[in-house]
């Protein structure tokens, strides 16, 4: 599996996430969002530089244009609430692309014990397609490999997977690396050193759920 974190280039990428991870700023659940969708939005652009193309001929009012167009077949996916936004912000860049969506969520067991738990996935097939799975935080990794997992149990296996999370944690990216298959790409904007015994990402954002829908019971 393939790393690319955009984070280590200056760029506006850096402010949107800086927002998102400010404990001021963040008590704006619409800019939260707004934050994620633009975020989602420079991701796909970064992943249209590694898609295929072919020669179109466009007409114009004067001329004929010749272009060089995307031809891949894209579905994007997102792990439900969280990622919402930010599939949101895919789709408006790939906007010709299929959808498909995972509920996800962990389930405490004891103390600080949790499995993680899919249930509802909608998917269309996958085969000879291009898979963009988006969650907002991977901290552990293992809603990403389970969703991909259950995706491709239902649409079958896709041509390329690129996996986007903007907040990741090491240990996160570690497990993603040993259990994800070569044709993948995690596409993050920061990679975060600790995780807490509840697994949560320090410095991270908090819970990325609530802040852009609010707290849950």
């Amino acid at each position: 599996m393939k790393v690319i974190n955009l984070g280590e280039n200056n760029s506006v990428l850096n402010s949107f996430v800086a927002q998102m991870r400010d404990k001021v700023i963040q008590k704006n659940d619409f800019l939260f969002r707004a934050n994620l969708r633009r975020t989602g939005q420079v991701f796909a652009y970064e992943i249209s530089k590694t898609l295929s193309y072919a020669p179109k001929d466009v007409v114009t009012p004067l001329a004929t244009a010749h272009m060089q167009l995307c031809n891949s077949k894209m579905v994007i996916a997102t792990i439900l609430r969280a990622g919402i936004p930010l599939h949101d912000g895919l789709l408006s860049y790939f906007d010709g692309a299929e959808n498909a969506f995972v509920a996800a969520y962990r389930k405490y067991d004891e103390g600080d014990q949790f499995h993680v738990n899919t249930e509802y996935c909608t998917t269309p097939l996958l085969e000879g397609k291009q898979l963009v799975l988006s969650d907002t935080m991977v901290a552990t990794g293992s809603s990403v490999i389970l969703a991909y997992e259950r995706l491709v149990a239902d649409g079958g296996e896709p041509e390329y997977t690129h996996l986007v999370c903007p907040i990741s944690s090491v240990y996160a990216v570690e497990c993603l690396k040993k259990s994800m298959p070569k044709n993948v790409t995690l596409w993050t904007a920061a990679i975060d050193e600790e995780l807490t015994s509840h697994s949560y990402i320090v410095p991270g954002l908090g819970d990325a759920g609530d802040l852009a829908y609010g707290t849950k019971l």
